[in-house]
């Protein structure tokens, strides 16, 4: 099991949503490059970021504090957020970061998706789809979509995207476990693209159990943080899969 440590960045620091709820906002660190620090001494290599408030506005808003993370860590980092231009992508895929996310833009902009695979490859590129009720949400999960995850999931494909992060809005920072029905449906209808289980994963027996369901990769936020899922934890479990 790969694990993708998360952090959300949100006024500059650190933070948890409840839910994807803006309002119910947890601190967790004043310093999320130094965060970034411990996760990488932990012996992880990946590290998640959203910026919470770029996806919020449209645009970037916490591209400093990333590009610190990227020159202050050897950590392989995907950045997600607020990403709506090739000058955006650019410009971070330039700066120590190795992957980015697109969230609202696959649904608004997939020519955007289709130009940033053209010039950069699918590995660099990551589509993000985030729903409720099998239906996608975005502009920083405040607006709800009629497209069925799948069906956007299938469009991507079409244009060359590999790995998908997949998060079911109802599950994350809620630590009642992922939403195993979607992520194993999905992962077996596009079973040559990679589904990266986001959201509620609160314990090892979580993870186990996505890998029994064919999904190996997995993005661990909240019980990173409450230490459910502690750092040298996350290590085992990922260098066993190693």
């Amino acid at each position: 099991m790969q694990i993708i440590p998360a952090i959300d960045l949100k006024d500059q620091q650190s933070v948890r949503l409840y839910q994807g709820d803006f309002k119910q906002t947890t601190l967790i660190s004043e310093s999320p490059v130094e965060q970034a620090k411990k996760i990488e001494a932990a012996g992880l290599q990946r590290l998640h970021l959203v910026d919470l408030d770029g996806a919020k506005n449209g645009r970037p808003v916490n591209g400093s504090l990333i590009e610190e993370i990227c020159s202050q860590t050897n950590l392989k980092v995907e950045v997600g957020g607020g990403i709506r231009s090739m000058t955006q992508v650019n410009t971070y895929l330039t700066s120590g970061v190795n992957r980015v996310i697109f969230g609202s833009a696959a649904l608004s902009n997939p020519d955007l998706v289709k130009e940033a695979i053209a010039q950069f490859g699918s590995d660099q590129v990551v589509v993000g789809i985030d729903g409720k009720n099998g239906k996608v949400a975005i502009s920083g999960w405040l607006k709800q979509s009629e497209v069925t995850m799948s069906q956007l999931m299938e469009s991507m494909i079409a244009l060359g995207v590999a790995s998908f992060i997949v998060t079911d809005i109802t599950r994350d920072g809620t630590m009642q476990g992922p939403n195993f029905e979607l992520l194993a449906g999905l992962q077996k209808r596009f079973f040559d693209a990679q589904v990266i289980a986001s959201g509620g994963i609160s314990s090892v027996a979580d993870l186990k159990s996505l890998l029994d369901a064919g999904i190996n990769s997995a993005i661990i936020g909240k019980a990173m943080a409450t230490g459910d899922l502690p750092l040298d934890v996350l290590a085992e479990v990922n260098d066993n899969a190693g």
